[in-house]
């Protein structure tokens, strides 16, 4: 991930690296814990992929690429949204990763999102991150 203002949070999720590998790439539990998208793709290198959904009223359909799938260990996508209000152009991209470690009995999740370009999206999109987060450890944990 590149310099700059990056996003970043990270968690222990009390299992294995398998179940939370499969959180992050099932669509049926993306849409659980990821403010109820559909997401659409093959998860492999090269292919497209698209959310769709409802944000605050309004139908958006965000999209990028997927780039690296390492499973159990790294996914590595791009993300674009119009709800960004920039332009769909390869600068105003962000590189979002999901890597897993053993930790603890369980898995450390760590969440990074590069290219916001100030603070104030650094922070915004680091809360956002936070929300999905929680969300996934309420789902696999079960609380």
């Amino acid at each position: 991930m590149s310099d700059g203002f990056n996003a970043r949070v990270e968690a222990v999720i009390n299992q294995p690296k398998s179940v939370v590998w499969d959180a992050l790439v099932n669509p049926e539990k993306i849409k659980k814990y990821f403010f109820n998208v559909n997401v659409e793709t093959d998860w492999k290198a090269g292919s497209p992929i698209v959310y769709t959904g409802e944000w605050e009223g309004k139908a958006y359909e965000d999209k990028g690429n997927v780039l690296k799938v390492q499973p159990e260990k790294l996914l590595l996508i791009t993300h674009w949204s119009p709800l960004s209000g920039s332009a769909d152009s390869p600068e105003n991209y962000h590189k979002v990763s999901y890597e897993l470690a053993a930790e603890r009995g369980g898995t450390l999740l760590t969440i990074t999102q590069d290219n916001n370009a100030t603070k104030e999206e650094q922070e915004q999109n680091s809360k956002f991150w936070k929300t999905a987060l929680d969300g996934i450890k309420k789902l696999l944990e079960g609380w």
